[in-house]
């Protein structure tokens, strides 16, 4: 079981659900009485599950996003400036895929989340690994700063330029390469969308080892470059067990090819290890394999209440019996009073709406105004103690201080929290108050400052309470070996160097 958790009370909670948790029919298990609130999801009685999809935090009436180097202290370093003879060298390459429209251009520069915004002027679409290299190639032979870009859903400013970086988009490299039916390893294209792929393996008796809530839009490259957790995390590992290999252009144009390595390949240094959470700074992927488990023939999804939410999923072979061992683990709960209310979902549809209430969570945050985001693994027992300090700490500066991330079990718990802070507007007094006391309430605890998001832009400076000073040097030797001219995701990942 992997549970997942969030306060209730949370009006978020609501706006995201809208109407989902009403679609979901109730059960009560024996021996418990189960008393619906006024007005809580359990009290709805329509009868058909209804997404919320409103749109996006981009919308025209947003306001405009300031730019990264006007809100945060960073240098543009001594790249090229692209020129007109640049632009004809690109479109020779990629030809009628050099999109210089600002209007374009404007989605590619700001962040999902709004936060951070580049002024690149740029944006190629390639096709190919060798149009890629090409591009990797000339960039590099003119010093010219280059910013890979999936699906832009990332959390921490990784995904868009920091200045008029060219923005290489992986969005047309979208085709599944191969799939192997008997092993389950399927072979694609980084820019492919991760719920295409999920429903490509599914059609086949199978699923992809990982889940996000951003699904709909982040591409697999995009998931390797920041070893996407997600939620199946407990139950498949991370992706540097489940990445059989990669498909990699180096800085330089050079393309490594690494994707045929079996499961067991015990050949000198694993290399794609090295570009597992590299965030683009390394090489840029280009294409995937990766190790794809069965489809569960049975999948229950209880939805409970006690102090927090919390949702559990359980998958196995046998629908009688997981839902026999749920059940007892169910009975049990409620009778001790550790869970006071709840529900359980088998049926497909009703299982989806369920996780859309936890996936949809961001993005209702989003429309609270500005959202400090924070991704902590910390110890499963001291977990919420840093939303109730914060609440405290903060006081009126904060609109809502907000926890939710993964639980799993106590003995291999997850232990990943994501801290939301929202106020009206970007202060410089919140930012103040929140880092770096998170972070050092973070490294006190022996946590990650970072567990499935990665460092991007906004976390690059903090890498060093989560590593220690020989970690952070050799990784700077990794990137002046791979990258020596430094033109890859610049003023990302690696904290700025005097």
């Amino acid at each position: 079981m992997a549970p997942h958790l969030v306060q209730p009370g949370w009006r978020f909670w609501r706006q995201a659900a809208c109407t989902l948790g009403a679609s979901v029919q109730h059960r009560t298990w024996a021996g418990t009485p189960r008393i619906p609130r006024p007005g809580s999801l359990w009290g709805a009685t329509t009868t058909s599950p209804r997404i919320c999809r409103s749109g996006s935090s981009t919308s025209a009436r947003a306001p405009e996003v300031t730019l990264t180097r006007e809100r945060y202290p960073v240098r543009r370093l001594p790249f090229s400036v692209v020129s007109r003879e640049d632009l004809e060298a690109f479109e020779r390459v990629v030809p009628g895929r050099v999109i210089t429209d600002p209007e374009v251009l404007e989605a590619s520069n700001v962040d999902w989340l709004r936060t951070v915004r580049g002024s690149s002027a740029v944006l190629l679409r390639p096709r190919t690994s060798e149009e890629v290299a090409h591009i990797l190639r000339y960039c590099h032979e003119r010093n010219l700063a280059v910013n890979p870009q999936g699906g832009n859903t990332g959390m921490v400013g990784g995904s868009v330029p920091v200045f008029d970086e060219i923005i290489l988009s992986t969005a047309l490299m979208n085709q599944v390469i191969s799939f192997h039916d008997l092993s389950g390893t399927l072979v694609c294209q980084a820019g492919c969308v991760l719920e295409e792929l999920s429903r490509h393996v599914e059609e086949r008796g199978f699923i992809m080892p990982l889940d996000l809530g951003a699904k709909g839009s982040c591409h697999i490259g995009g998931n390797v470059a920041t070893n996407a957790g997600g939620l199946r995390f407990l139950r498949y590992g991370s992706l540097h067990g489940t990445v059989l290999g990669l498909e990699v252009v180096l800085a330089d144009g050079t393309v490594l090819n690494c994707l045929s390595a079996p499961r067991k390949d015990n050949t000198g240094y694993d290399l794609k290890q090295l570009f597992i959470g590299s965030e683009g700074t390394l090489g840029v992927i280009t294409a995937v394999s990766i190790l794809c488990p069965p489809k569960p023939r049975a999948v229950n999804v209880a939805f409970l209440e006690s102090p927090f939410y919390v949702l559990i999923e359980t998958s196995g072979s046998r629908a009688g019996h997981d839902a026999e061992k749920l059940n007892d683990f169910l009975e049990q709960v409620l009778r001790s009073g550790l869970v006071t209310d709840g529900t359980v979902a088998t049926d497909h549809m009703k299982v989806k709406a369920l996780w859309a209430l936890r996936e949809r969570i961001s993005e209702a945050l989003s429309r609270d105004g500005y959202v400090y985001k924070y991704d902590l693994s910390l110890p499963t027992e001291r977990l919420y103690d840093l939303v109730t300090d914060l609440r405290v700490r903060l006081g009126p500066q904060a609109k809502h201080v907000v926890g939710y991330g993964h639980l799993g079990e106590l003995r291999q718990g997850d232990g990943n929290l994501h801290l939301n802070v929202t106020s009206e507007a970007f202060s410089p007094s919140v930012l103040d108050a929140l880092e770096p006391y998170v972070y050092e309430w973070t490294a006190g605890q022996r946590g990650s400052v970072s567990a499935e998001h990665g460092l991007g832009f906004r976390k690059r400076g903090v890498i060093s309470y989560s590593k220690p000073p020989e970690a952070l040097r050799l990784m700077r030797q990794l990137k002046a070996l791979l990258d020596p001219k430094g033109i890859l995701n610049p003023y990302k990942t690696l904290p700025a160097q005097a």
